[in-house]
């Protein structure tokens, strides 16, 4: 499992932390220890397809759903494995951020 704690140089003052569930198959981020965000994947060889992406509703609207896909993305490139964004959030991130276009395998249709 790969984990992460903010810093008091973030942005958030919430307690925030992020980590790779391979158990659950989705990327988290957490509030002060209460589920947020979920970004869920299949995990394929040679690569991390994710699927959907979820925000809990008393954290929608924080940016956080981004700040879970730059780490999930991160991640899996540091693994070296490929990413598939069939998810639309996902997908979307990636087309506004640059630095992961070799890394990307853009599902068809």
């Amino acid at each position: 499992m790969t984990e992460y704690t903010t810093s008091a140089e973030d942005k958030f003052t919430a307690n925030v932390s992020l980590r790779r569930n391979d158990e659950q198959h989705w990327y988290e981020l957490l509030v002060d220890g209460q589920l947020a965000v979920q970004a869920f994947f299949h995990d394929l060889p040679g690569h991390i397809d994710f699927t959907h992406t979820e925000t809990g509703r008393d954290f929608e609207g924080q940016g956080l759903g981004k700040v879970l896909a730059h780490f999930a993305l991160d991640d899996v490139v540091a693994t070296g494995k490929r990413i598939i964004p069939h998810c639309p959030f996902i997908s979307s991130y990636l087309r506004k951020h640059e630095g992961y276009e070799q890394f990307v395998d853009w599902p068809e249709g």
